[in-house]
């Protein structure tokens, strides 16, 4: 089988450079893409941020104390997406082989290109001087046989950076990493194969398959040919969606009572989004977190497929009522979402067979 060429992109602070870009006042400034206040997390930060130690994902209120000189600017997601699709024209210019993970990375797969250029190297280098030239944004790329292996070398010289892992390169790249730096090797699973003497990718080579499968199962299989570089996943363009949702986190935590309004907002954002879609989701889904962080779902796939966003949100408040919980009880999280998308022949009543 011949070798693949894949190329990982990555915009470097996506959210975060998009604003930089777009406000001049904000370049080399410390911003920090988040709402303020009490449950707020950051979407995104600049590099100037993150010299502070501000990351995705750490709640707002922290990074303001790490950096409170910090510019925080409300997301603006219609804006990103109408960046992240030009981003997505430019990689159609290379290869219709096109895998978005999120709205500021994809892998593409350049075994073969439009533009008839030499090497995947020489593509990567390419997309990133069409982001910079048409954009005014930086991306990161990696180049490597596989996905795997690509999304590693696009994290190598971030920011604005490219590197390239040769397929001859895997056995003298790999074996000296951490072995964190293998996709599901996440904390618990690191604790376990640091017991076992296994901290770096080296280490787990060394080790027989048949005892890494005796303490992870099939998880192990996978592990041990990530060792070796081995990943055959394909670049799958258009992904079908599964779900789509959105959900809010209170100021402070609220009766059941007080969620309606909640509701009526998300399920319209909700089906605003789903009317991009030309499947069709069957099963309409709630969401509830409590003041305890405890975790409650409620769903419904009625006989035929939700046909308006009144019917979603008529849907949605009927499930709240399915939450049989103390009226004390408090709730700092809600969401909706439409789940179970279909492909519209799927979606059509069966024939009537015997009558």
């Amino acid at each position: 089988m011949a070798v693949r060429k894949i190329v990982h992109v990555d915009m470097d602070a996506f959210y975060a450079s998009v604003e930089q870009r777009d406000d001049p006042a904000l370049r080399g400034k410390p911003v920090v893409v988040a709402w303020r206040g009490n449950r707020s997390v950051v979407c995104a930060s600049s590099y100037e941020a993150r010299r502070f130690g501000i990351r995705s994902a750490m709640p707002a209120l922290r990074a303001e104390r790490l950096c409170p000189d910090a510019i925080f600017i409300p997301p603006d997601f219609v804006r990103y997406r109408a960046v992240s699709r030009q981003t997505r024209d430019i990689f159609g210019r290379y290869t219709d082989l096109i895998e978005p993970l999120s709205l500021d990375e994809a892998y593409l797969d350049v075994t073969e290109n439009k533009c008839g250029l030499p090497t995947a190297t020489k593509v990567a280098s390419a997309i990133r001087k069409s982001i910079r030239d048409e954009l005014n944004l930086t991306a990161s790329a990696g180049v490597a046989p596989n996905k795997f292996l690509a999304k590693i070398a696009s994290d190598w010289r971030k920011p604005d950076g490219l590197f390239v892992i040769q397929p001859e390169d895997i056995d003298t790249f790999l074996p000296p990493l951490p072995v964190e730096r293998l996709p599901g090797v996440g904390k618990v699973t690191a604790e376990r194969l640091a017991n076992l003497g296994i901290k770096t990718v080296g280490d787990l080579r060394a080790m027989e398959l048949v005892t890494v499968e005796e303490h992870f199962g099939r998880h192990g299989h996978r592990l041990h040919e990530l060792a070796f570089g081995i990943d055959d996943n394909e670049v799958i363009p258009d992904r079908p969606t599964k779900s789509i949702s959105a959900e809010d986190t209170f100021e402070r935590d609220i009766p059941l009572e007080a969620t309606e309004d909640a509701i009526r907002r998300l399920a319209e954002k909700v089906w605003n989004a789903s009317r991009k879609e030309t499947r069709i989701p069957r099963t309409v889904v709630l969401k509830l977190k409590t003041a305890e962080f405890r975790i409650l779902t409620r769903s419904l796939t009625p006989a035929e497929p939700v046909s308006s966003c009144e019917e979603l949100t008529g849907i949605a408040l009927s499930l709240r009522e399915r939450v049989s919980l103390a009226r004390t009880q408090r709730f700092r999280l809600i969401g909706v979402g439409l789940h179970n998308f279909r492909d519209p022949d799927d979606t059509l009543p069966q024939p009537i067979l015997f009558d």
